[in-house]
C-alpha cells in the first residue's frame, strides 16, 4: 500500500476525488438524497475507471477509504465497505443507464431491450412530479440504504427496477422492502389467474391484475396442515397488520363473516375489503383445499349481492379473490371463462406446524374434558 501512497498518479486522482466530494457538500451538504446518490455514482465510476486504467486492484479502495476518512473526519459514508458498494452500484447499473433514453423510445436489438421498456414505464409513472429526468434520476429517488439492500439480494435489472418502482410508489421503509424481497414479490405480483380483461374496463383491469399475487405468502402464520377455513380466517384477522402488508397498499379491512341477506336467507362472506385506488369492494374467499369450479359460482353470487346491496353509486364493480391451497391453472381458466363478474384465483402458503409439536398438543376433546374436570 505504501507504493500507492507515494504514487503521483494516485495523489492527483485523490485530489480530483476530494474536490468532487467538496463540491457536492457545497451543493447539498450531503443531506439531500439525490445529490448523495449522484456523488456515490461518481465515486463508483472513478474507482472503476481507475482500476481498469491502472493495475491497482482492491488496493485503491483500501487506501482511498483511509485517505477520505482522514480528510473528511466529520462525514460518514466513506468506509471501505461503502466504497466497494459504490463501485458495485455503478457496475450493476452503468451499462444499462448509459444507453437508456429516459423520456423517449427504446433502443432496438440490444440485450437490455426488455429492461429499457420497463425502465421507461417506471419513468412515465413517476417523472411527472420531478423536474430532473436524466437517465440517472430514477436511482436518486430511493435512499442509499435501500440501494444496499437491493444490491445485496438482487442480481437481475428488471427485478431491481421493479423494487425501486414499488419503493417509490408505496413509500416503503427499508425493513418493508426487505420483507417483500424475502417473500419474492417480484415473482408473485400479477400472477393470479383472472378474468379481469373481459369483465373490467382496461384502466381498471391493469391495476386490478397488478394488485393480485400468486401465491399469497402467509408464512407469518404457523398452522396445522389440514387447518379449517374458519381458523385460517381468524388467524389472518388476528394478524391483520401482516395480512394487509401481504395484500398490498390500498386495501382497507371491512370485516370478516360479513352478513348478507338475500331474500329469506342469510350468507356470510369470509372477508370483505375496500380498495381505495380501485374504488371498489373486494370479497376474499378462503378454501383450504384444491380449487373446484363450484367455488367460482358461489363467489360470483356474493359479488352480485355486494353490488346490489352494499355498493354505492360512485363505487366500481366489486372484485372477488378466491384463495385456495392448490389449483390447476387450466381448470381455473375454464371455470372463469363465461363468468361475468371480475374474479381472480390464487394459491396461498403458510408455515405448517411440525408433526412432533402437533402430536404433543392436546386435542379439542381433551381440552374440553380437562375444563369439565375443573368445573366439577
Amino acid at each position: 500500500m505504501k507504493e500507492l501512497i507515494e504514487n503521483k498518479e494516485y495523489k492527483n486522482w485523490l485530489v480530483e476525488l476530494k474536490t468532487k466530494i467538496k463540491t457536492s457538500q457545497i451543493k447539498a451538504a450531503l443531506n439531500v438524497n439525490s445529490e448523495l446518490i449522484r456523488l456515490y455514482w461518481e465515486i463508483g465510476k472513478m474507482i472503476t475507471e481507475k482500476q481498469k486504467a491502472v493495475s491497482w486492484g482492491s488496493k485503491i479502495i483500501e487506501q482511498t477509504a483511509k485517505d477520505l476518512k482522514a480528510e473528511f473526519v466529520d462525514l460518514d459514508g466513506f468506509s471501505r465497505s461503502n466504497l466497494y458498494a459504490m463501485r458495485n452500484f455503478y457496475l450493476f447499473y452503468n451499462e444499462f443507464i448509459t444507453i437508456v433514453h429516459p423520456m423517449g423510445g427504446q433502443l432496438e436489438n440490444n440485450k437490455f431491450k426488455d429492461e429499457i421498456v420497463k425502465f421507461n414505464q417506471i419513468v412515465q409513472q413517476v417523472a411527472g412530479q420531478f423536474e430532473n429526468k436524466d437517465n440517472l434520476f430514477i436511482l436518486t429517488l430511493i435512499p442509499w440504504k435501500h440501494h444496499l439492500t437491493i444490491l445485496s439480494k438482487i442480481k437481475n435489472l428488471n427485478e431491481a427496477f421493479f423494487y425501486i418502482k414499488e419503493t417509490i410508489s408505496n413509500n416503503w421503509s427499508r425493513s418493508i422492502l426487505e420483507i417483500h424481497i424475502e417473500r419474492d414479490l417480484y415473482q408473485r405480483q400479477g400472477q393470479a389467474v383472472t378474468n379481469f380483461k373481459i369483465t373490467l374496463p382496461e384502466y381498471q383491469s391493469d391495476l386490478a391484475n397488478e394488485i393480485l399475487k400468486d401465491p399469497y405468502n402467509f408464512n407469518f402464520l404457523t398452522l396445522e396442515k389440514n387447518v379449517r377455513e374458519l381458523e385460517l380466517e381468524k388467524q389472518l384477522v388476528a394478524n391483520i397488520t401482516q395480512f394487509l402488508l401481504e395484500l398490498g397498499k390500498g386495501f382497507a379491512y371491512m370485516g370478516r363473516q360479513f352478513l348478507l341477506k338475500v331474500g329469506t336467507k342469510e350468507y356470510k362472506l369470509d372477508l370483505l375489503f375496500y380498495h381505495v385506488k380501485l374504488k371498489c369492494y373486494i370479497v376474499i374467499e378462503l378454501k383450504t383445499k384444491e380449487f373446484e369450479p363450484e367455488f367460482v359460482g358461489k363467489l360470483n353470487f356474493y359479488l352480485s349481492a355486494i353490488d346490489e346491496l352494499v355498493k354505492g353509486t360512485t363505487d366500481n364493480s366489486t372484485i372477488g379473490i378466491l384463495m385456495c391451497k392448490t389449483k390447476n391453472n387450466l381448470n381455473v381458466e375454464f371455470a372463469l371463462k363465461d363468468v361475468n363478474k371480475p374474479i381472480g384465483v390464487s394459491e396461498f402458503t403458510f408455515n405448517e406446524l411440525p408433526t412432533q409439536i402437533k402430536s404433543a398438543m392436546p386435542t379439542i376433546e381433551e381440552l374440553e374434558q380437562e375444563i369439565l374436570k375443573n368445573i366439577d
